[in-house]
């Protein structure tokens, strides 16, 4: 049992003190009363109001198996897309949102019961008798953290909420009006430098300590030069990525070449790479992702509702370092018809029943290799990024996985065989007569898991990994392109990339290449970690990556589409203000191109 867990269990029992608050953000029943006894009156009690604000996480991230894109945010850019039948969950990419659709007023609700919690507690622990002064403003610091956290997911998706920044004690103060976008911003940078000054916020916890998982600098100044990323200060930026690593963080390295795979398991879930997370326990705070990411091998029968996109795993680079191409491995690739292509997924032997289904599918069997076939294709992703094999399974890959208690070798073949618990242990999905790639990130092996819904890996919010890619970021716009380039060869020396700089492929031409590859290295880094939909947005390629002028979606291997996104309007770049909060509050101003 994981001891920083007990303020997430407390923040349980924290929802009978903050009654109602989860309900919407105009609630103003009382949050200061358990029974007749009042919070602030008692250490304990008032610890347990600060695990109410951590336990906000739980319904972003944990709540039942997390099946809607406002917990899996990557589901909202261009790295994945949601299986068919789930399709619903993201009614802003299918073309069909309106502002009252939930997805808009579920995270709405959300950072305002953080906000809300966070607001009770920085007016109103300096109250409480029987708790130290250090305490007390290291508790301060650290909601003021959260504070700015809820307040940066409103303002990146509304652009310009209601600022409330004290306890609403009555109807009319709910009532507030927008803030401008400036404001809020402002607002975000004052709680975090408050709390960045905060002597009594330690740079970074020890894994063994009782308060490991709270807000410590090295998480502020991480999340503070993410803000600044977003409003391009640059040098801010910059300093605040490089005081991360001296309050004690660093790339996790442990396992040689499969040190980038061995990160993302329950065993190294508070290495020193992790700067801030939300901790997960079996039974209680669950990580959804391994049920959303998995197979139906993996241990528990879990589901592969969140599927990699085509485009994504094409862009991985070559051994090398130089630019994928399917022609090099797949000759003719680039000249026939997704359908056509199709030969180059087959799996060896092809009965003749199978052969002449594809023929009549659209396949060019003339290509087809009866005892080459996938040896062929298996070149294609085993001479690539090593990032991508450990991220994604990929077609002729194994997959360690296990049924029924008992672990098995799997391989991802087409047309899919069987069985589950002897040969040919073909991968078994929810989506069989599709061929999907398949994630390996947060998907548990063998038996290493073996629970549908109670994966306790931790969620990772920030990463070491993730500081160095903002740093380098920040660097290269300022002009430091070299100091840039070896924070991100730090990044691909830790998974045996090639560096940069280190042939003809990889020479970096100057400060606009250097933006490009430092993109890339995020997605192939952070890929389905939930952070890549904030940095589309950030760098406003988000229309182009996620869309594709209305041609992108969920695609099988090959590029045949089963559905595709479709692009409603510029208004989506900014999310609506939620029917149901305007219905509340007639000065919430609607933005502009949505209507209710």
């Amino acid at each position: 049992m994981k001891k920083i867990n007990r303020y997430f269990l407390l923040g349980l029992i924290s929802m009978l003190i903050f009654m109602g608050c989860d309900s919407d953000f105009l609630d103003t029943s009382p949050r200061n009363v358990v029974s007749s006894s009042n919070v602030w009156t008692s250490a304990t009690l008032a610890e347990q109001a600060v695990a109410g604000v951590y336990n906000t996480f739980v319904g972003w991230y944990c709540a039942g198996y997390a099946n809607n894109a406002n917990r899996i945010w990557d589901a909202y850019s261009s790295v994945m897309d949601i299986d068919l039948n789930w399709i619903s969950q993201n009614a802003l990419v299918r073309g069909t949102a309106t502002p009252s659709n939930s997805q808009f007023s579920n995270i709405y609700t959300r950072c305002y019961t953080m906000v809300n919690r966070a607001n009770d507690v920085i007016a109103n622990i300096n109250k409480v008798p029987d708790m130290s002064a250090s305490d007390k403003a290291r508790y301060i610091a650290e909601c003021k953290f959260l504070r700015a956290w809820a307040y940066n997911r409103l303002n990146i998706l509304f652009k310009g909420v209601p600022l409330i920044t004290e306890p609403i004690t009555n109807e009319e103060e709910a009532m507030a009006p927008r803030a401008n976008e400036s404001e809020v911003w402002n607002q975000i940078v004052k709680d975090l430098t408050d709390a960045a000054n905060e002597p009594s916020l330690p740079d970074k916890y020890k894994s063994s300590d009782a308060n490991y998982g709270r807000v410590t600098k090295g998480a502020v100044y991480a999340f503070r030069g993410q803000v600044y990323l977003w409003l391009e200060k640059w040098l801010e930026a910059a300093n605040d990525f490089k005081a991360v690593g001296n309050c004690g963080f660093s790339l996790f390295t442990t396992g040689g070449s499969e040190a980038y795979k061995n990160l993302l398991k329950t065993t190294n879930e508070q290495c020193d790479e992790m700067i801030f997370s939300v901790q997960c326990e079996q039974y209680s705070v669950a990580n959804p992702l391994n049920v959303n990411y998995g197979n139906r091998c993996t241990g528990g029968s879990m589901w592969n509702n969140y599927i990699p996109n085509p485009n994504f795993v094409e862009s991985f680079e070559v051994k090398d370092g130089s630019k994928f191409n399917w022609d090099d491995y797949c000759p003719g690739y680039s000249l026939m018809t997704p359908l056509q292509r199709s030969v180059f997924f087959l799996r060896d032997g092809m009965s003749d029943s199978e052969i002449a289904k594809m023929k009549t599918y659209g396949a060019d069997m003339s290509k087809y290799l009866p005892e080459g076939n996938e040896a062929r294709i298996r070149k294609a992703y085993e001479n690539r990024d090593p990032r991508l094999m450990m991220s994604v399974i990929t077609p002729y890959s194994t997959y360690f996985g296990a049924t029924g208690g008992t672990e098995y070798v799997y391989t991802l073949r087409w047309p899919y065989r069987g069985f589950d618990s002897r040969e040919p242990f073909d991968i078994r999905t929810d989506t069989n007569n599709y061929f999907y790639y398949l994630w390996r990130k947060y998907v548990p092996e063998g038996n290493e898991w073996p629970y549908r819904d109670t994966y306790d890996m931790d969620i990772i919010l920030i990463r070491y990994a993730q500081v160095l890619l903002g740093y380098a970021e920040a660097l290269n716009e300022l002009g430091e392109t070299d100091n840039a380039l070896q924070q991100i060869n730090k990044i691909r020396s830790r998974c045996g990339a090639q560096l940069l700089n280190s042939n003809e492929s990889t020479t970096v031409k100057g400060q606009a290449d250097m933006r490009e590859r430092i993109r890339n290295e995020y997605y192939w880094e952070l890929g389905g970690e939930n952070v890549m939909y904030w940095n589309e947005l950030r760098w406003k390629t988000w229309k182009d990556k996620k869309f594709r002028n209305n041609t992108n979606g969920l695609m099988q291997i090959w590029g045949t589409t089963t559905y595709t996104w479709h692009w409603l309007g510029d208004q989506c770049w900014i999310w609506p203000i939620p029917s149901s909060e305007r219905e509340k509050n007639p000065n919430l101003v609607q933005n502009a191109g949505w209507n209710d």
